[in-house]
């Protein structure tokens, strides 16, 4: 008897971008738009803000408000915790993120803790004790950036190892698209500066394979990519799994369209999945009438 097919979490880096209005939210889209437009097209979506800094309790509770139930927020660990800290005395900014987030309750799929560069092999330890305090009530994923955790070394296999045992996922962040691009404007040439050129690792250590892509600013230039994302990831809803995938763009304005197309490409190999729903943009000012509150 095959395994039931698993969900598919598509979606952006952000769900609020004033750049959409027309294209992806309607032209007359305000801020209390944004969420409500971005959960009737896609499921789930990073939370980079948290990165940055804590939302307040009130900004919390709209989302929360604001969210369908089905939705799921992917935050990002605070940079005090991974970055300024190095998980090195962090349990009570964890415990105040984490409490602050809370009422986002079963809206929240997994987190996701990007690790700076410099955290490499000889702070496997550090990372061991930092996730051993994590509740288990939630989902975690791991981003690491050193370049000794992507290729046949025993820091390889220890973190792998490490994370499969925690049931903890493997980040998989795939810049090949980024990296191939051949524009010149300053959103490319920032993207490029800054985000990591490693090789591409692809790892599904939980139920829950969690998936970064940052494309060429040309949407159609990603296609191949997409494709053979497609393919992995028809592999993992026929085993049962349920992959979080994001599409990135040098400044976010095609990511939608990028979700779109890769969204395809499953369909195209997995008829029995769901269409997508037109962007609210392309419904014309019903899209106004989307908003929960």
């Amino acid at each position: 008897m095959s395994a039931p097919l698993g969900t598919l979490y598509l979606g952006c880096p952000v769900w609020a971008h004033a750049a959409w209005r027309g294209t992806f939210f309607t032209r007359e889209a305000t801020r209390p738009d944004f969420l409500p437009q971005y959960a009737s097209v896609f499921r789930t979506s990073e939370g980079n803000s948290t990165f940055y800094g804590l939302p307040s309790p009130a900004v919390v509770a709209r989302w929360a408000g604001e969210a369908p139930d089905d939705f799921r927020f992917c935050l990002k660990f605070p940079r005090t915790i991974t970055h300024d800290l190095g998980l090195t005395g962090a349990e009570a900014a964890t415990t105040e993120f984490l409490t602050r987030v809370s009422p986002l309750r079963t809206r929240l799929g997994p987190f996701f803790l990007q690790l700076h560069s410099s955290f490499g092999p000889r702070r496997l330890a550090v990372l061991e004790r930092y996730l051993a305090i994590l509740p288990s009530g939630y989902r975690y994923a791991v981003e690491v950036r050193h370049p000794e955790f992507f290729g046949p070394t025993a820091a390889a296999a220890d973190l792998l190892g490490l994370l499969r045992a925690r049931g903890i996922e493997w980040v998989s962040f795939d810049t090949r698209g980024l990296f191939a691009a051949s524009a010149v404007d300053s959103f490319t040439l920032d993207a490029q500066r800054k985000k990591p050129r490693l090789p591409l690792i692809i790892n599904a250590l939980s139920e829950f394979p969690f998936v970064r892509f940052v494309g060429d600013p040309d949407p159609p230039r990603n296609d191949v990519i997409l494709r053979e994302w497609a393919r992995m990831v028809v592999q993992w809803l026929r085993e049962g799994k349920s992959p979080f995938f994001f599409t990135h763009h040098p400044d976010d304005t095609h990511a939608p369209e990028l979700a779109r197309r890769f969204h395809g490409f499953v369909r195209a190999l997995m008829p029995e999945l769901p269409a997508l729903p037109t962007f609210p943009a392309e419904r014309g000012s019903a899209g106004r009438q989307l908003t929960l509150l």
